[in-house]
Parts: C-alpha cells; sequence; structure tokens
C-alpha cells in the first residue's frame, strides 16, 4: 500500500471518530473503567505487598550473650553472625549503653537504681535482621551453633502470621486482578461490537466495491487505537489524582506508619512511567485489536 493510501485510511479512522462521536465516547468509558479496574487493582496489590515486606523489615532476632563474655569475644561472635547466610543487618547493644538507656526511660524510678548501685543486671545482645523471614528458623538454628549464645528470642509466631498473610494475599489479589481483566475484556468486547454493528452497511457497502479486508479494518483499528490512547490517558491522570490523594491521608497517621514503616508505601513517582505505559499502550493496544477483530463477522458477507 502507497504512503497516500495509509495517510487516507488513517484520516478516515479520525474522521470515523467525530462521525460516531457518540459511540466513540462510549468506548472511551468502557476502556477508562476497565484499565482502571485492572490498574488499581494491580497498585493496590503492590502496596499491600510493600507494607507487609515493611512490617517484616521491623521483626528482628535478638541474640544475649553469656555476662562472662569479653569484648575481643564478642567482635569475634559478630563477625561470625555477619558470614552466615540470610542476615541482612547486624547491631551491636552493649550492656552499658542499654543500662544508661533504661534509666532515662524509667528516670521516676531513681530509688529502685539506687538500690541496684553499680550492678547491671542487663547483659550484650546483638540484634539481627534476616533477609528472609520465611527461614528465620533455620537462620537461629545456625546461631545457637554459636559460642556465649544465652538466650534468642525471635517472633516465630508473628513471622508465620505474616508468611501466611502473604501466601493468601497472594492468591486473592491474583484472582482479584485477573476477575478484573475478564470483566474488562469481556465489556470491551461487547462495547466494540456495538460499536462496529452500528456501522455494519458501511462496512459491507465497502466489501461489495471490491475493498480488501485490511483496508476495511485498518480505519477501525486507528479510531480503536486512538480511543484507547486517550482512555489510558484519563486512567493515569485519575489513577495520579487518587493515589497522591490517598498516600498523603497515610501520612497523617502516625500511629500507622510506625507499625507499616513510612517507606512501604510506594511514592507514585517511582512507578509514575511504568503505570503511565501500561495504560497508554494497554488501552491503544486493546482499543485497536478489539475494533479491528469486531469488524470479522461484517467482513465476511
Amino acid at each position: 500500500m502507497k504512503l497516500n493510501g495509509i495517510r487516507y485510511l488513517i484520516e478516515q479512522g479520525v474522521e470515523n471518530i467525530w462521525k460516531n462521536r457518540m459511540m466513540a465516547f462510549a468506548s472511551f468509558c468502557v476502556l477508562l473503567v476497565s484499565l482502571l479496574l485492572v490498574g488499581t487493582s494491580v497498585l493496590a496489590y503492590q502496596n499491600i505487598s510493600s507494607m507487609i515486606g515493611g512490617v517484616e523489615a521491623q521483626n528482628e532476632i535478638i541474640v544475649y550473650m553469656n555476662d562472662d563474655t569479653d569484648a575481643d569475644k564478642l567482635n569475634e561472635i559478630g563477625s561470625q553472625i555477619l558470614t552466615l547466610p540470610n542476615i541482612a543487618d547486624v547491631q551491636f547493644y552493649s550492656k552499658e549503653e542499654e543500662y544508661l538507656a533504661l534509666k532515662e526511660r524509667m528516670a521516676d524510678y531513681d530509688v529502685l537504681f539506687d538500690a541496684l548501685g553499680d550492678d547491671n543486671p542487663l547483659v550484650d545482645s546483638f540484634r539481627i535482621k534476616v533477609e528472609d523471614i520465611t527461614q528465620m528458623n533455620k537462620t537461629v538454628s545456625q546461631l545457637q551453633q554459636l559460642e556465649h549464645i544465652m538466650k534468642i528470642n525471635a517472633p516465630y509466631e508473628f513471622v508465620s502470621f505474616l508468611t501466611q498473610l502473604r501466601v493468601i494475599l497472594s492468591w486473592v489479589m491474583g484472582a482479584l486482578i485477573a476477575a478484573m481483566a475478564i470483566v474488562a475484556i469481556v465489556i470491551i468486547s461487547n462495547t466494540t461490537r456495538t460499536s462496529v454493528y452500528a456501522r455494519r452497511e458501511e462496512i459491507q457497502i465497502m466489501k461489495y466495491v471490491g475493498a480488501t479486508d485490511a483496508f476495511i479494518r485498518f480505519p477501525f483499528f486507528i479510531e480503536g487505537m486512538i480511543t484507547g490512547f486517550f482512555a489510558g490517558c484519563g486512567a493515569l491522570v485519575i489513577t495520579w489524582l487518587v493515589y497522591d490523594a490517598i498516600v498523603k491521608i497515610i501520612e497523617n497517621q502516625v500511629t500507622l506508619l510506625s507499625i507499616i514503616g513510612i517507606g512501604s508505601i510506594i511514592p507514585f513517582d517511582a512507578i509514575y512511567l511504568y503505570v503511565a505505559l501500561a495504560y497508554l499502550l494497554g488501552g491503544a493496544l486493546i482499543g485497536a485489536v478489539g475494533s479491528a477483530f469486531s469488524t470479522r463477522k461484517y467482513i465476511n458477507v
């Protein structure tokens, strides 16, 4: 096909949008809602998963050392802990620092501390964060093999709860996203078919006068692609505004942020490009392909 012919078909596709603006607007609205359904479901899953990860990151294993462990041995044990697999971070807390911090937190109990005198009831400890909480039991077992360990505290029950929650969430959100995608496809297909049905006589006349299938479909392809692209733009703007508004509301909830971690909320700036590409390309592709394939029934005359 010559360049002039392609240009003519593109112009026809753009012109058809205006000629059939009511049906084009209906297709736009359906595509917009469908993209929002799927897009918001994916974003919700990503943020909930990130929040769970933020809670997981706040869990730590506390290793209490024997009181008679000297400084050189503590340094050696700290180095040994760092060499273990699944260790993300290790912080050493001396009993002297912990005792001073305890006295500051319990400033109203001077009598108690005066009774203790120079005796420090605390012990040195290591606080360890793991990379994968599902491997926490294995990590604790490895820590127990080290020398001079008095006691190890690990949040086994909470870790088990978070692990199960992540699995359940993955299944539920996966099913929800799949359902939203199926609903979107069905609605888009029906709307596109209705749009093409309203112009079936035009298609059949073109077929009778000798137009090829590609020549008939191309304007519909362009029309659907443009409609889908603008639906993607609309979905992007709405998602952006709503997402930022929700993030601002959450940021004002200090108690909630202290639980899930302030870094657990994914900023829109960090995912803007991916969301924009998904909406714009997805909308254009679905609109174009849906419009082109919906002409098949009326081409085969």
